[in-house]
C-alpha cells in the first residue's frame, strides 16, 4: 500500500515538471485518497484494540 502511495508520489512530481497539470492533480488526488484510506484503517485498527482491552 505504502508502495502505491510512493508511487503515485513521484509520478505527480514528474508529471508537475513535465508540465502536465491534469496528470499531476489526478495522481496527488490518488496518493491522497490512498493515504485516506490507510488512516481510516489504522484509527479502527487502533480503536479496535482499545475496545478489546
Amino acid at each position: 500500500m505504502l508502495k502505491w502511495i510512493i508511487i503515485l508520489l513521484i509520478v505527480a512530481a514528474a508529471a508537475s515538471l513535465l508540465g502536465m497539470p491534469a496528470l499531476a492533480g489526478a495522481a496527488a488526488t490518488g496518493a491522497r485518497i490512498l493515504i485516506g484510506i490507510v488512516l481510516v484503517i489504522f484509527l479502527l485498527v487502533v480503536l479496535g484494540i482499545f475496545a478489546v482491552t
